[in-house]
């Protein structure tokens, strides 16, 4: 009966210090999120590709090289219609160059005529 006390406290005894303890007030099961700014790469799984190389395949895919050529037709465009009021521009200034030109000769013209009639009249 005394073995099978001791038998009893030992095991007793083994219960209780093997048993999972918590802390009070501290969860080891937190999860903790990190947000990384970078690309996880496993060089050793399958599929796995590096930031450069999914970027050259972004590049090269159709839906990104219609959008290029888009972007480049509107450019193209918008040169072409700021060449055209260019254009436009000078040539009304030219007409107001000329009609400028062409009144200062009439009034010259008027103002010598002019001159001339006062002194036949004198």
């Amino acid at each position: 009966m005394k073995n099978l006390g001791f038998a009893a406290f030992v095991f007793i005894i083994l219960f209780i210090a093997c048993s999972k303890k918590e802390s009070a007030g501290f969860s080891n099961e937190q999860e903790v999120k990190i947000q990384y700014d970078t690309t996880a790469i496993d060089s050793f799984s399958t599929g796995a590709v590096s930031v450069d190389i999914a970027r050259k395949i972004k590049m090269s895919s159709p839906q990104y090289l219609d959008s290029v050529k888009q972007v480049r037709k509107l450019q193209e465009e918008e040169k072409k219609l700021k060449e055209e009021l260019d254009k436009e521009a000078k040539k009304m200034l030219e007409e107001e160059k000329k009609k400028t030109d062409a009144e200062k000769k009439q009034k010259v013209s008027e103002t010598s005529s002019a001159s001339d009639t006062k002194t036949k009249t004198e």
